[in-house]
Parts: C-alpha cells; structure tokens; sequence
C-alpha cells in the first residue's frame, strides 16, 4: 500500500491543528495524525527554571532526528511508538502512544518546514497563514486554559521568541507550500478542496495497484 505524507505548518495559533484534525476526521480510520509538539526535546538535566527559559520556538528545541526517523517509517508501513510531553513540566511523559502506519499520514508542526529530511517525505505540504493579532489570542487561550501558564508569562513569551522565531523560521515556509490555507480549519472550501485532492490521489493508486 502506497502512504501519502502531507505536511500542515503555519504560526502558533494559525488554526492548523484543526485543519489536520478536519482532514483525519474526513479520512477515519485511513488516515493518522502526528504533531511535532510531541517531538520536544526531553532534558531532565537541566533545572525547571533553566528548560522553562529554553527557547521552545527554535528548531533546536525539537528532536527532530527521532521525528524525521518516526515520519520516514510510518511511510514505510511501519509502527512507531510516540513521545508524550507534558507542557507543565517541560519534559517527556512517562507515556507513549503506539502509532500504526495508514494509507495518509498528516504531519503537523509550527516549525515543520524548516527540515529537508521532513519535507522531503512530503507529497503535499500546506501552509495556513492567519493574522498575527488572532494567532496571539488563540495562544494566550492555549496556554493559559490548557497548559497552566499565567498570561504575563505567554505575553512575554511571544514578544521574545514567538515572534521572532515566527519571522525567521515560520514565514519562509509559504515559499515551499504547495498550497496556502486562510484562516485555516475555518476554511471549509479549502478543507473540501484539499480532501477531494487526497481521495483522487490516493484512488490513483488504488487502481494502479500500489
């Protein structure tokens, strides 16, 4: 069976999440998400103050050789077993999530773009771009709600790193994309669009036998 990689990246708060999600949700059981938050570095050597003021935006923060590794195989047809981290703690989880390879494998990421080895397995990728002043407030609602953090602390995150690393590292991956998403998972025409592409393709295949 022939495995379809695709590749949804775009900034912090952009909507991305749930357009993977609508995608996955469309395809069932066909189809299996990974997001690359689960790829952050595990560094119990460091101090709670010293991994709370790692840069979390940088590509260095992620093990992207384990996540390259998982992405390749997967394409494979393999099973991998994923990395949980915990957001209020700053490190890996004790637990794991076994994954099964499927017919379309959805990739997600802020900072997807920016590795050779992960584009390169890709047979789409697609960029959601959103305004700066909704990605913040959708943020700040993340990791205030969901993750524990006071609001200075997400504020003043974003003003140092987020945004910095968003302008250097995020922005370019709209010259790579195959396609550019506004408004992300609020899209339904691109949504649509973009499903009736995976079901051709993936149908193509099918009756070529791959």
């Amino acid at each position: 069976m022939e495995h379809i990689i695709v590749g949804i990246s775009g900034g912090s708060g952009s909507g991305k999440t749930t357009l993977a999600q609508n995608i996955k949700n469309t395809f069932g059981d066909d189809a299996v998400l990974i997001g690359m938050d689960s790829y952050y570095k595990h560094c119990p050597e460091l101090t709670y103050e010293q991994r709370v003021a790692v840069n979390y935006d940088h590509p260095d923060a992620f093990d992207t050789d384990m996540f390259a590794k998982h992405a390749a195989a997967l394409k494979r047809g393999e099973t991998v077993v994923i990395p949980q981290y915990d957001f209020t703690t700053y490190l890996r989880s004790n637990e794991t999530v076994t994954v099964k390879s499927k017919r379309i494998i959805i990739l997600e990421g802020v900072l997807l773009f920016t590795d050779k080895r992960l584009t390169d397995l890709m047979d789409i990728k697609i960029f959601v771009d959103t305004d700066a002043d909704e990605r913040i407030i959708r943020r700040i609602i993340r990791d205030v709600k969901k993750r524990g953090r006071s609001l200075d602390s997400v504020t003043q995150q974003y003003l140092e790193t987020v945004k910095p690393m968003h302008e250097q590292f995020v922005e370019p991956g709209k010259k790579i994309a195959d396609v550019i998403v506004p408004e992300g998972g609020k899209n339904v025409i691109a949504l649509g669009m973009i499903n009736e592409f995976l079901a051709h393709i993936t149908d193509m295949k099918t009756d070529k036998g791959e």
